[in-house]
């Protein structure tokens, strides 16, 4: 009988995403099994009774999903997965905590496709903030700007809070050394003098950057969302926005919403799943390859 293929999915909370469960049959795993409030002791006894279950050859058909809402949970689970598995008993795993991964990669995606289409430059060298940037899509969009030469401050209401999690960004996500800064809530109006890029990725129904801002911002260039839910989170930009201008602009600076990057969020995810089931070898995969294939994805449309 033809094995099914079957995808394990773990998340430390109490219940797995049902997005990411339709996103894993969508993409072609016929069985998708939970384990729900997985802690990090018990991983390598569930990784090996994976791996343990089929042979070698079954084992292409087999993989894992790591959910959650942490980021470093969930990167700290995807490297004690890999290090519980004895070659040639290995596994595709893949990291997408909250779908977090595959939002930030594609945020940073639109961003520099439309950076390039609207201003004709790259991300390098250009001044980030990332608003609400303490979360894991904060996070995720921080490393991959600052890989690719982008100056990035993370902004947060907790200043200790803040600059634990860029030194958690700088020291742990980074595959080569990133310099991602900090700075208060409460001093917005001093950073968004120099700001080219402004992201916003907090909480769902809070206003991040308001008009008198955007308006104080000479330099800005595009204002992203990541929030569908009203209020918007950035002044001007509607969930729909695709590098329209900003009303309040004096920079003439366009916004970018949060459904106008769900694609490409959609297309990243569900390529990566499929290259789960495609690849002969195993692949452990998290937001640096998000971002691959997000920015693959969009630069091929036309």
């Amino acid at each position: 009988m033809e094995k099914p293929f079957i995808l394990h999915m773990l998340t430390t909370a109490k219940n797995l995403s049902p997005f990411d469960v339709n996103m894993a049959l969508d993409a072609g795993w016929v069985s998708t099994v939970p384990y729900t409030n997985v802690e990090a002791s018990e991983m390598t006894g569930l990784i090996q009774d994976v791996i343990f279950s089929r042979s070698p050859k079954g084992l292409q058909k087999t993989g894992i999903f790591i959910g959650g809402r942490d980021a470093k949970q969930a990167m700290d689970m995807l490297k004690a997965a890999k290090h519980a598995m004895l070659p040639p008993f290995e596994v595709a795993v893949f990291a997408d905590p909250s779908g977090a991964f595959t939002t930030a990669a594609s945020m940073v995606a639109v961003v520099e496709k439309k950076l390039k289409d609207k201003f004709n430059t790259s991300l390098e060298d250009k001044n980030v903030l990332i608003l609400g940037g303490t979360g894991p899509v904060g996070q995720a969009s921080a490393v991959i700007l600052a890989q690719i030469g982008a100056n990035v401050r993370l902004i947060g209401r907790k200043p200790e809070k803040t600059q634990a999690i860029a030194k958690l960004c700088n020291e742990e996500f980074g595959e080569e050394k990133i310099a991602i800064t900090t700075g208060v809530d409460t001093d917005k109006d001093q950073y968004i003098k120099t700001a080219d890029i402004v992201l916003a990725t907090g909480a769902a129904g809070i206003e991040l950057l308001s008009a008198e801002l955007i308006a104080a911002a000479p330099q800005l260039k595009i204002a992203a969302d990541a929030n569908a839910v009203p209020p918007a989170g950035i002044a001007g930009v509607d969930p729909f926005a695709n590098g329209e201008p900003i009303v309040h602009s004096k920079s003439n600076a366009v916004g970018i919403g949060a459904l106008a990057m769900g694609n490409v969020k959609y297309q990243a995810q569900n390529r990566l799943l499929k290259r789960m089931i495609e690849n002969d070898q195993p692949v452990f995969l998290h937001f640096k390859h998000a971002f691959e294939v997000a920015r693959e994805y969009i630069n091929s449309l036309k």
